[in-house]
C-alpha cells in the first residue's frame, strides 16, 4: 500500500500517491560553479531534464505569479555530509556521537548573516518574502522578478500530453552570497499545484478479503483447485498479526520500550485513535497509552483531491498499526503533510529533525527516479544528514513496480528510496507456519492467473506481472561507502562502468498475499462508515516493520539511537542476523491461491479466484547474498539482540 506523491497506486496494498520528486546525490549537494563570469554561480539541477529545445513552447507571461522556496546551504555543507557519516559508522571513532538538534543547526545550519544576505537579495529582485525558516526562505511574485533573482528566463515547456513552465537554462545566484544558497524549488511547476485550502474527506469505500483463507501457512490447502508448479498449494493467509511477525524476526522479549518512532504520511486519518486502539485490543497488541500515540498536524490541509487524501488514511492506519504490533512499548508520533508534494512532505521530515521528535522515521511513500530533480535531491538529502548527526534513521519503502517497466516503460528505482543517507526497504513474500514458527520467505514479486471458467486449470498461468518489491540499480546516485564491498558489480555497474548505489538495503513482509491483517474505519455501500478488516501489504508494509525491529534493536542497545543505519546494516552481512532471501527457498517454486470479491465488498457481484506465484519480481531477483529485491535479507531471532551493548 505504499503512497506515490502524484497518484493513487490501486490494488497491491492501501496505496495512495504522490509526486514525490526526491532522492539523493551520493554525498549531498550539487555543486555550484561559475556562470556568466565571475558575479553568479550556478544552482545545479534547477533546470528539468524534460525542458528541452523541442518541447520549448516560448517565454512564459513576465505578469504569471510563481511560489519559489530558495533552500540555505549553511555554513558548512561538506563537513555536514562528513560528520554524518562519521557518527553513522561503527568503524569511526566518532560512532554513535550525535549533536543535539540545537547543537546540529549551530555548527551546520545558516547562520544570520547568511539568512539576511538572501533575503535581500530576493527583496531587491521584487520578489515577496512570504515565509523564512532555518531551512528555507518563501518567496512570491512575478516571472519577471523570479527572472531577475535567478538569472534566468522562465519558458513554457511540452511534458507528456501537458504544458509546464521551467527555467530555460540552470537557475543562479549571486557569488556574493558566498555559497549560502543551497537550491531553488518552484520555478518549475510540474505537477500543477493548486493553492486552495481544503477539507478532508471522508474515508474511503470498504474493501474486504473473501475466503477461504489460511490462518497460518499452509493451514488450508485449496484441494478442489487446480495443481500449481505441480502441487497443491494453499489458501492465502487471512492476514498476519503481531504475534507473528515479532515470532518471524526475533522480537524475542522486547517491546521497543523507551523508544520514539515517527511516522511521515499526507493528511491524517480522522478516525485513527479507534481504529488503532480497536485492532489493538481485537489482536492482543498492547493496549495504547495516552503517550503511545500523539499527531503533528498541519495547521491547514491542501490539493486533497490531486492527492486523494482519503486514500492516505489507510497509509496512516497501517504504519501505526504495524509499527505498535511489532514494537508495542515504543511511542508512535505521526508527522501528517498538508499535502502529498514534496515541500509538504519535506517540511514535515523537517519538523521532525528540527524537534528531534523520534530517532526512527517511518515513510512510505516515493516516487520514480525519473521524476527526480537534484534541486530536491539535496534538500531532501541536507535533511536526511542532519538527521544523521542527531542520530535519526529515515526509512522508505522501496516501491510496489518491482523493476518499474511494466509501470513506466524504463528500468528504475524509486526516490527517495534511492538516497545514499536512507534506509531502502525492499519486500517479501512471508510464511509463517503453526505455532507462529518461521518457514521462509521469497522475494516479493508477483505473477497472477484466473481459475479458468470450467474450473480445471489457471488460464495463462502462471500469468502476468502485477506487483513486487521496488529495486535496481539507481542512474544518478553513487555507490555509499557501505555498499561497496557488498554488492556485486553486475548490480553496481549495471548502468555502466561506475558503481552506483543499489536499492533495497533490508527486506521485510511486503507480499499482500502473505500480508498482515489492518482495521481501519470505512465507507460501506450504506453511506455509514464503520470499522473493517482486511489483510494489506505492500513495501508500505515492510518499512513499518522493520522501523518498528530497528525500535527493538535499540531497545536491546540499551536505548541509545541507532542513527542512520545502512553503515551497520552493512556491517552485519553475511552473518547469522540475516535470512538469506531467495525466489526458491524450497527448491522448488512456490503458489497460493486468492478468491475475492468482485466488487471489493460482498459475492453479490460475484467472486475471483486466482493463484499467485510468488518470486515473480519483474526482471528483478532474490539469490543468495546481495539482491536487489531484498538487500542482504531480513532479520533472523539474532538480529535485534546483535545491538545489545
Amino acid at each position: 500500500m505504499r503512497s506515490n506523491r502524484a497518484t493513487a497506486r490501486a490494488g497491491v496494498s492501501l496505496a495512495a500517491t504522490l509526486p514525490l520528486l526526491a532522492g539523493a546525490l551520493a554525498l549531498g549537494i550539487p555543486a555550484a560553479h561559475a556562470v556568466d563570469g565571475p558575479s553568479r554561480v550556478t544552482l545545479a539541477g534547477t533546470k528539468p531534464a524534460w525542458a528541452t529545445a523541442h518541447a520549448d513552447k516560448g517565454a512564459a507571461s513576465d505578469s504569471s505569479q510563481l511560489a519559489a522556496r530558495v533552500y540555505f546551504a549553511g555554513r558548512d555543507a561538506k563537513g555536514l555530509a562528513a560528520y554524518a557519516r562519521s557518527v553513522s559508522d561503527p568503524h569511526s571513532a566518532s560512532y554513535g556521537k550525535y549533536l543535539s538538534a540545537k547543537k546540529a543547526q549551530a555548527r551546520f545550519g545558516a547562520t544570520k548573516a547568511q539568512v539576511t544576505a538572501v533575503t535581500d537579495w530576493l527583496k531587491s529582485a521584487g520578489l515577496k518574502v512570504t515565509g523564512t525558516t532555518q531551512h528555507y526562505v518563501s518567496v512570491t511574485g512575478d516571472v519577471a522578478a523570479a527572472e531577475k533573482a535567478f538569472g534566468t528566463k522562465l519558458h513554457n515547456y511540452t511534458k507528456g500530453n501537458k504544458v509546464y513552465r521551467a527555467p530555460s537554462k540552470t537557475a543562479s545566484a549571486p557569488a556574493a552570497l558566498n555559497g549560502a544558497v543551497l537550491t531553488v524549488t518552484g520555478l518549475d511547476n510540474a505537477p500543477h499545484k493548486a493553492q486552495h485550502a481544503d477539507q478532508l474527506p471522508p474515508p474511503e469505500a470498504v474493501f474486504k478479503n473473501s475466503g477461504p483463507f489460511s490462518s497460518y501457512y499452509g493451514s488450508n490447502t485449496a484441494s478442489t483447485l487446480p495443481s500449481a508448479y505441480g502441487k497443491k498449494i494453499s489458501y492465502a493467509v487471512k492476514g498476519y498479526t503481531g504475534k507473528q511477525l515479532r515470532a518471524a524476526y526475533g522480537a524475542g522479549t522486547r517491546t521497543g520500550k523507551g523508544v520514539r518512532v515517527a511516522i511521515t504520511d499526507a493528511y491524517a486519518s480522522p478516525t485513527i485513535a479507534y481504529d488503532a486502539a480497536t485492532y489493538a485490543n481485537k489482536h492482543g497488541d498492547a493496549a495504547y497509552k495516552s503517550s503511545t500515540l500523539r499527531q503533528v498536524l498541519p495547521g491547514r490541509y491542501t490539493k486533497t483531491k490531486e492527492c486523494g487524501a482519503a486514500g492516505w488514511y489507510g497509509e496512516e492506519t497501517l504504519d501505526v498499526e504495524a509499527v505498535h504490533a511489532v514494537a508495542p512499548g515504543a511511542s508512535i508520533t505521526y508527522v501528517g503533510a498538508a499535502s502529498c508534494y514534496d515541500e509538504d512532505l519535506l517540511a514535515s521530515l523537517n519538523k521532525i529533525v528540527d524537534g528531534h521528535l523520534a530517532d526512527i522515521v517511518s515513510n512510505s511513500w516515493g516516487d520514480i527516479e525519473a521524476n527526480q530533480t537534484p534541486d530536491l535531491a539535496a534538500a531532501y538529502d541536507q535533511t536526511f544528514q542532519l538527521g544523521a548527526v542527531e542520530g535519526i534513521g529515515f526509512y522508505f519503502s522501496s516501491g510496489d513496480n518491482g523493476d518499474e517497466v511494466a509501470n513506466t516503460g524504463t528500468k528504475q528505482v524509486d526516490t527517495p528510496a534511492n538516497s545514499a543517507w536512507v534506509t531502502a526497504v525492499g519486500g517479501t513474500s512471508l510464511a509463517v507456519g503453526k505455532g507462529d514458527k518461521y518457514l521462509w520467505e521469497t522475494g516479493w514479486g508477483t505473477e497472477k492467473a484466473a481459475l479458468s471458467t470450467d474450473g480445471k486449470s489457471w488460464t495463462g498461468f502462471p500469468g502476468a506481472f502485477t506487483s513486487g518489491a521496488g529495486g535496481g540499480t539507481s542512474k544518478t546516485v553513487a555507490e555509499p561507502f557501505y555498499q561497496k564491498s557488498v554488492v556485486p558489480d553486475s548490480l553496481a555497474k549495471a548502468n555502466g562502468t561506475t558503481a552506483m548505489r543499489t536499492v533495497p538495503d533490508i527486506a521485510a513482509i511486503a507480499d499482500p498475499n502473505t500480508g498482515f491483517k489492518v482495521g481501519q474505519t470505512e465507507t460501506f455501500p450504506d453511506g455509514s462508515q464503520q470499522y473493517n478488516e482486511s489483510r494489506a501489504g505492500g513495501t508500505s508494509l515492510a518499512a513499518p516493520v522493520i522501523a518498528a525491529v530497528q525500535a527493538l534493536a535499540q531497545e536491546a542497545r540499551g536505548g541509545k539511537a541507532i542513527g542512520f543505519a545502512n553503515p551497520s546494516i552493512y556491517a552485519r552481512y553475511g552473518t547469522k542476523v540475516y535470512h538469506d532471501v531467495t525466489d526458491t527457498p524450497t527448491g522448488s517454486e512456490l503458489a497460493v491461491a486468492r478468491v475475492d470479491f468482485v466488487n471489493g465488498f460482498d459475492a453479490t457481484g460475484g467472486i475471483a479466484t486466482s493463484v499467485r506465484s510468488l518470486g515473480k519480481d519483474s526482471s528483478l531477483q532474490a539469490v543468495k547474498g546481495y539482491d536487489d529485491v531484498t538487500g542482504v535479507g531480513s532479520p533472523t531471532d539474532g538480529y535485534v539482540e546483535s545491538y545489545r551493548r
